[in-house]
């Protein structure tokens, strides 16, 4: 009798840690991805524990990697979101690449940060889900922020014509039509001039955006060109920003509108 207690025993602990392993199982799963073939950021390991620490108070796992070899089907179906933090150059060979596409297609998300509009210039499917490529940035300066949509998730700690302090990235023209714009930089508040030899940019004119979300090719996109430096990790705003775009490109979900009235 005394075994079978035991045993009885055994078995009511082994079934309530199941049931509470499943209570406590994460609101969603992210792949957090750091590799980078040409200008390695200071600020991508801050950026690492931020996320880290984001998945940690709003309930969503991170598993981090550089190694693009988990861009294979088996591992990239454990995730509903795969982060490009501050990644340059080409990041992926072609059956990674194929694999990333089956991922979007398959409705999940993607989020850019930073360099990600630095990333795999020359693979068209990327830098259309990406919306924008990179082209050149001045130095670092102070600049006045306008925010173009405080209807999206995690928006609401920006203020228009708020000052912010980053790399101020030139783009190129959108890649897909359908953009849904967050932020963008008054080009009047900062210093556009920038030279490096090979290529040389002045701005994007009246209209400079820095951050924009959309549906693409069956999943989400959102990026954010915000983040050069470890510093801007810390911000409130920032890190309300990255949660906002990491969940909804996980989920779908948060967005009050999809045509909000702009900001004046």
């Amino acid at each position: 009798m005394l075994h079978f207690t035991k045993a009885c025993s055994v078995v009511l602990i082994v079934i309530i840690v199941a049931i509470s392993s499943l209570a406590y199982a994460a609101e969603f799963n992210v792949l957090l991805f750091t590799k980078t073939t040409e200008w390695h950021h200071k600020s991508q390991h801050t950026g690492v524990e931020t996320i880290q620490n984001l998945g940690k108070k709003h309930f969503f796992s991170v598993e981090w990697h550089e190694d693009s070899r988990v861009f294979n089907r088996k591992d990239l179906a454990r995730f509903d979101a795969v982060v490009f933090l501050s990644t340059t150059g080409d990041v992926l060979n072609e059956e990674q690449q194929k694999h990333f596409i089956e991922f979007i297609q398959a409705g999940n998300g993607f989020v850019g940060i930073h360099s990600a509009s630095d990333t795999e210039k020359s693979w068209r499917w990327y830098q259309k889900l990406v919306g924008h490529t990179f082209i050149i940035h001045p130095a670092i300066q102070t600049a006045e922020i306008r925010l173009l949509n405080s209807q999206f998730p995690g928006m609401h700690k920006f203020n228009d014509q708020q000052l912010w302090t980053d790399e101020w990235y030139e783009f190129s023209p959108a890649h897909v039509s359908g953009l849904q714009y967050l932020l963008s930089v008054n080009e009047s508040s900062y210093n556009t001039s920038a030279d490096w030899g090979h290529i040389v940019g002045n701005g994007m004119g009246y209209f400079h955006p820095i951050a924009w979300y959309h549906n693409f090719d069956g999943g989400r996109s959102f990026y954010t060109s915000l983040g050069h430096m470890a510093s801007t990790y810390e911000l409130a705003a920032f890190q309300w920003h990255l949660f906002g775009g990491i969940y909804w490109a996980a989920t779908g979900k948060g967005i009050i509108t999809d045509s909000p009235p702009p900001l004046h």
